[in-house]
């Protein structure tokens, strides 16, 4: 599985602009939401939340993928935001986060779920990656700086 396979274009957001973390999710439900990926805001926004009470999905480096499984899409559909201030997300490493990747799966997805979310963490691993995506100034930079990175992996 690429990025390139669940991240369309479109699904990139240059500049959020909430500025913690529940406010963030309910702009990338939002956003989905507006793009007509989903049809219910409010139950994936209550997915990922129920999700967030588990354990903090800011997984440190600046880097957040929350995620959630709902019964109303058929395939993985992705968000990227990008906040270059920073977002309190209760990351393990307490650092604010500026990379989102938001990831929802059909709700019997088990091993797709599984690859997206491990692809993702790997490419924001990248340190030259996080450093390039916050500099940059447009949508379509940051997916293509996203999508060439990720094609140095196997």
């Amino acid at each position: 599985m690429k990025i390139s396979d669940i991240l369309k274009k479109e699904h990139v957001i240059k500049e959020l602009n909430s500025c913690d973390k529940k406010n963030v999710l309910d702009e990338l439900s939002s956003f989905l939401e507006d793009e007509g990926e989903i049809t219910s805001k409010q139950n994936l926004l209550a997915a990922l939340i129920g999700r967030e009470k588990l354990g903090s999905t800011g997984i440190g480096e600046n880097v957040a993928i929350p995620h959630a499984k709902i019964s109303e899409i058929d395939k993985i559909i992705t968000v990227f935001g990008r906040s270059k201030n920073g977002v309190e997300f209760e990351s393990l490493d307490q650092k604010p986060v500026n990379f989102i990747f938001l990831v929802i799966a059909p709700e019997n997805s088990t091993s797709q779920h599984l690859k997206a979310l491990a692809r993702i963490s790997r490419l924001f691993k990248n340190p030259s990656l996080r450093e390039s995506v916050l500099r940059t100034n447009e949508a379509d930079q940051i997916y293509s700086i996203l999508v060439d990175e990720d094609s140095k992996f196997i």
